[in-house]
């Protein structure tokens, strides 16, 4: 059994003349139009901190976040070098090379800046992202093996895969565990916390839960994962996603403590200002 040698797989999903619509696109699509769609039903849901119109216009201020905060950070944090010399591939986004990090740090700056355009408090509109996200990262991990991007290390196990623009050797599919780990499981997480444990009158709760459980996903799946380029002398044998992910699990894990010291803080000042609305409208 193995090792399974990489499907032969058309990145052009389809080609109407000169437009081509890639699967690479469309992973990212299919998540982000999953995570517009599931954020408004949540929105609907009490305690009623936004409504599914606040999710409905935020999305295009996420599809923005993503994509610039993604690129710069794929540019920034492990190739400024190359892009240097190479400026004009920076567009060629097609063609992959996406960020996590740079993502977030993007869709955050929507988020604070989408909040403070509608009056909302961040966390109401963070926690709900928090939820959806990992169906995104499902997705794009999904992208990555589709792309044969961020291939895994090489190994003998059975079920070990031979990417062809990785060379003969069996790799492990990293990305496929990624998408496992990131997506599926990061997914139960805050589910679970927003349909168990009342998360929602604890703002920031989900987004605490979202950032450690993503830093730990990202730690193991390193494990499996040829290093990027920018990883050699780190210590311990580390890799730079890890590092990037340790800032995400000590906010993190300070933003749990915040919600379980102040619960429903913020929703009860939902309800005051609702209240004072009712009772200008009698008078």
């Amino acid at each position: 059994m193995g090792p399974f040698h990489f499907p032969e797989i058309d990145p052009v999903a389809l080609a109407l003349g000169p437009i081509e619509i890639r699967w690479y696109a469309l992973a990212y699509i299919t998540g982000l139009v999953f995570a517009w769609r599931y954020g408004m039903r949540v929105a609907g849901r009490p305690p009623h901190l936004l409504k599914p119109d606040h999710i409905d216009q935020f999305l295009t201020w996420a599809v923005f976040g993503v994509i610039l905060g993604g690129r710069l950070g794929h540019i920034l944090f492990y190739y400024p070098g190359y892009y240097l010399s190479n400026p004009i591939e920076i567009l060629y986004v097609w063609e992959g090379g996406m960020a996590f990090h740079g993502g977030l740090l993007g869709v955050i700056g929507a988020m604070y800046l989408f909040a403070k355009k509608h009056k909302l408090k961040f966390f109401w509109l963070a926690d709900v992202a928090a939820i959806v996200a990992p169906v995104g990262l499902f997705f794009g991990r999904i992208a990555n093996f589709i792309n044969q991007e961020l291939w895994g290390r090489v190994t003998d196990v059975s079920w070990a895969v031979i990417f062809p623009r990785a060379g003969p050797e069996p790799r492990h599919a990293s990305q496929l565990y990624e998408a496992a780990m990131e997506g599926l499981l990061l997914f139960l997480v805050t589910f679970g916390a927003y349909k168990f444990l009342n998360a929602r009158q604890r703002p920031g709760l989900i987004s605490g839960l979202f950032l450690i459980g993503y830093c730990i996903a990202r730690a193991i799946g390193e494990v499996f994962r040829e290093p990027e380029v920018l990883t050699t002398g780190l210590p311990f044998n580390t890799t730079w996603g890890q590092w990037l992910s340790v800032p995400m699990a000590l906010y993190g894990g300070y933003l749990i403590w915040r919600a379980y010291k102040n619960p429903i803080e913020e929703g009860k000042t939902l309800k005051k200002n609702t209240t004072s609305k009712k009772s200008k409208k009698k008078a």
